[in-house]
């Protein structure tokens, strides 16, 4: 008897939530199907952990429903949905429509963010030091090694620059942080692009690693005259210090909530096969010139019918609930639009036993 009416009250609860929803004039959310004890298990990207890691909290508080993200990096993300030791890998670097064709993968954008370039130099706070991007290139190329460097100093007559050595710090992983970074770099640097590329993981010319946006960030932390590239919430959360970059237009941005949505203004999710669409180097004024989306991975072919059926759920919840954590994190939601192409892709490529799992 006790049993039953804890379990009418929980429910009651619930429900109760719901209509405070509907009653503020939002969406009301999708309530799960028996999913109580569900544990859904993630992995991959560090970019979007922050957001998840908000997301996975205030949706197990609403549902009971469990999500393990584990932080390991895009590339590890890649490899363990692969192996099928996860329910999803997330990662920032999308693979081409031929990659998950040949794996049986659907992939879908879930936020945006930005890549921002951060320095530990005594005196200079967020947004001071200016760079463009021959600067930032010549810097990881190993080719600008001091601070007082006279290009350095030309993009910054105002400034006071140290006779101080520059410590390089990049990832140590797998990264799709990396790869959006190093994208930009292969766009805007014809020696990096014959010299080095772009990809999870490069052979870097100079440097130390650090693993995961948490690890680069505590390198620049530690280390006075250290530069590295983090994503923006964890240059916010760290109060680190960001730089300013000269976009492909010509202007100086900082970066921001407004900055990355002017970098994605103009994307064609619709007609891109897979979703592959790159965000870095994007024309516009106000346009921050390293962005990016993060993506999940999951297979199209699913062995459990319920459990595939909770986490699309709960990245439906996330989509259509979500989006203030996201701003209030400085990532930028998907817009309705794409997150409409996106469910009509669930409901024609997912399937468990032959069957459609969503709606």
């Amino acid at each position: 008897m006790k049993f039953k009416l804890r379990r009418v009250i929980a429910i009651l609860i619930v429900v109760a939530a719901v209509l405070t929803v509907v009653g503020c004039g939002k969406q009301p959310v999708r309530l799960p199907s028996e999913q109580k004890g569900v544990v859904i298990n993630g992995a991959g990207a560090t970019f979007p952990y922050p957001i998840y890691a908000k997301w996975a909290n205030e949706y197990k508080e609403l549902t009971g429903v469990r999500i393990n993200y584990q932080s390991i990096g895009s590339g590890g993300g890649v490899q363990q949905i692969k192996a099928g030791t996860v329910d999803f890998g997330a990662s920032d670097a999308p693979l081409t429509a031929e990659e998950l064709d040949q794996s049986g993968l659907l992939q879908f954008p879930m936020v945006m963010g930005g890549v921002v370039p951060v320095v530990n130099i005594k005196g200079i706070k967020p947004g001071d030091l200016r760079m463009s991007p021959e600067i930032l290139a010549s810097i990881y190329l190993g080719k600008i090694t001091k601070w007082n460097d006279p290009a350095i100093r030309r993009e910054n007559p105002n400034l006071s620059l140290p006779d101080k050595s520059i410590t390089v710090v990049h990832r140590a992983d797998g990264s799709g942080t990396t790869w959006i970074f190093t994208n930009y770099l292969d766009k805007i640097s014809k020696e990096w692009h014959s010299k080095v590329g772009f990809g999870k993981a490069v052979d870097w010319p100079v440097g130390i690693g650090g693993k995961g946006n948490e690890g680069v960030s505590a390198y620049v932390q530690r280390v006075e005259g250290a530069i590295g590239y983090v994503e923006y919430a964890y240059a916010l959360q760290n109060r680190m210090t960001h730089v300013k970059l000269k976009n492909k237009s010509g202007n100086y941005v900082e970066p921001s909530i407004a900055s990355f949505q002017a970098a994605a203004a103009g994307a064609d999710w619709e007609n891109a096969p897979g979703y592959y669409v790159v965000l870095t180097d994007q024309p516009g004024k106000d346009s921050w010139p390293i962005t990016g989306a993060s993506y999940i991975i999951i297979h199209k072919k699913q062995k459990n019918a319920e459990k595939a059926k909770a986490m699309l759920e709960f990245f439906d919840w996330s989509y259509r609930h979500g989006g203030g954590m996201a701003k209030a994190l400085n990532y930028v939601p998907m817009p309705k639009a794409v997150v409409d192409l996106v469910e009509e892709r669930w409901k024609r490529d997912l399937k468990a036993n032959g069957k459609a799992i969503w709606p």
